[in-house]
């Protein structure tokens, strides 16, 4: 028994004594100093639970035909290389910034859930910095993207080249403004 209040006791002051040591400023906040191996360990599985949880169980509306592929290409070209590349740029300008690291999609693709990256597009993750991007973009949009992350490397000729070509990708901009 004295063993077990011991070990619930020694928990807490390790507890108490974590907290004490970030409330005082001693916990790095950085964000060009890599993060340890145990925060992002915590913090990875702590994100890939909360979305897991929290993304409701749904299907995507959106067909992944060309023209919505392109629609999503354009998108992604619009917000989404500066940190997490394209194929000109594999590593992102902002790949070396970012603590913890944005996923380069190019490299390695997006292999969560269709409902769960929808989820992470629509509302962001916090203490990262992916932004929510439910008021800036249309649901319908947050779709195509999610459409294109599934089958960016795998895309019809029409969304291949607004993805690839940064010429037709801004022509196709200008014109969709």
């Amino acid at each position: 028994m004295k063993g077990f209040l011991f070990g619930i006791l020694a928990v807490a002051l390790a507890l108490a004594l974590g907290l004490a040591l970030a409330l005082t400023g001693f916990v790095g906040m950085r964000a060009d100093n890599p993060p340890s191996k145990i925060e992002t360990f915590v913090a990875g599985h702590a994100m890939d639970a909360s979305v897991a949880r929290a993304a409701a169980k749904m299907v995507n509306p959106v067909m992944a035909d060309e023209a919505n592929l392109a629609a999503g290409a354009r998108l992604y070209r619009e917000h989404c290389t500066l940190c997490h590349g394209d194929p000109a740029h594999p590593k992102a300008a902002l790949a070396d910034s970012l603590n913890p690291p944005a996923p380069q999609f190019v490299k390695d693709m997006a292999d969560m859930p269709e409902n769960q990256n929808f989820y992470i597009l629509q509302h962001g993750i916090r203490w990262t910095a992916m932004p929510g991007w439910k008021s800036v973009v249309s649901e319908q949009q947050i779709w195509q993207l999610v459409a294109f992350l599934s089958h960016m490397h795998d895309l019809p000729p029409t969304a291949k080249r607004v993805f690839t070509d940064d010429g037709v990708a801004k022509a196709d901009t200008r014109g969709s403004q």
